[in-house]
């Protein structure tokens, strides 16, 4: 084993590894600002009725609620609200800029090296609260372990490939449906919003693919507990449907990993991928498939070398 980290995985510099980390501490903060924002969103005002003040609570659906009449206790109610979204806003507006200084500070220092696409995916799906519900699984999983073991992969075969497969998890499928009618958008829309160029393969409608060639594909464990089928993400026609895939009911029951991936130009986004031991053990078993393509096996049994060698550098990784 030791051979084959020696071999196969370099240390990422001390100069970049500490932008990393500094990178890393403004990017956590700025999620907690985010979700502090989320808390306060919408608006408070004062509405007078028949001669007298009430105060109204607004979401950002424009939906009212009356939190009561004018008295100590709704004014300290006001209060508290308005500074808590100035200082949230506040936060949000200071830490994005940081976030701007350190995207340049990654790209000078080479931090990361993620594709620049999947990155921007990432961020869309965090945005529009949706990442909980989808793990990146596949070859782009090795991004996560390699940001927070602090080493890259020497061979590019082991990383290179023009897809990125998501899990999605059925299991909260209500949820999702509902999250997806407050965004009022097709999945497929969402993807344009990061790349105009995507459009689903007439033939896999589980897969959508861009001008340059890059693919999303959706994915599913295979049915059980009544699970429907087929599934379309959205009721708009022209949305994804997801496949289902053999053993995937493994990857989404096992453990998860979460990490801060940095793409080439610098930019940050938190992936939310299978725990490293149980990627190993997957890509082991895609290797030893008599039915699955030689080059494919090779590059599964590689991938399973490297990560087992990541092990020792990924404390928080299930054993």
């Amino acid at each position: 084993m030791e051979m084959i980290r020696e071999k196969h995985l370099m240390e990422l510099g001390e100069d970049a590894h500490r932008q990393y980390i500094d990178a890393r501490a403004v990017y956590t903060a700025w999620e907690d600002a985010r979700k502090a924002a989320a808390e306060v969103r919408g608006g408070m005002y004062w509405q007078t009725k028949g001669g007298r003040d009430y105060l109204i609570r607004t979401s950002t659906a424009n939906a009212q609620k009356s939190l009561g009449p004018r008295s100590g206790e709704t004014e300290e109610m006001y209060k508290r609200f308005t500074e808590r979204k100035k200082l949230a806003a506040t936060r949000v507006a200071d830490l994005s800029k940081e976030m701007s200084r350190h995207q340049r500070m990654n790209r000078a220092l080479r931090v990361g090296r993620a594709p620049n696409l999947l990155v921007e995916i990432l961020d869309k799906l965090y945005k529009s609260g949706l990442s909980e519900y989808f793990t990146v699984i596949g070859t782009h999983a090795l991004y996560a372990y390699e940001a927070e073991a602090g080493a890259m992969i020497r061979e590019p075969d082991a990383l290179a490939t023009r897809d990125v497969d998501l899990l999605w998890d059925i299991r909260r499928r209500l949820s999702f449906i509902a999250q997806m009618q407050i965004l009022d958008t097709s999945f497929l829309e969402l993807l344009r919003k990061v790349d105009p160029t995507f459009k689903l393969r007439d033939d896999q409608r589980y897969t959508a693919y861009n001008s340059k060639g890059f693919e999303v594909d959706l994915i599913r464990r295979m049915r059980k507990d009544g699970d429907p089928h087929p599934i379309q993400l959205t009721d708009d026609e022209d949305d994804f449907y997801v496949v289902e895939a053999e053993r995937a009911g493994v990857l989404q029951d096992g453990a998860t990993f979460q990490s801060i991936i940095v793409s080439t130009s610098g930019h940050m986004a938190r992936m939310r991928t299978v725990d490293p031991v149980i990627f190993a053990r997957t890509k082991r078993w895609l290797s030893e498939r008599e039915n699955r393509a030689f080059r494919k096996r090779q590059r599964d049994s590689l991938q399973a070398d490297l990560v087992e060698a990541m092990l020792e550098y990924l404390p928080s990784a299930a054993r």
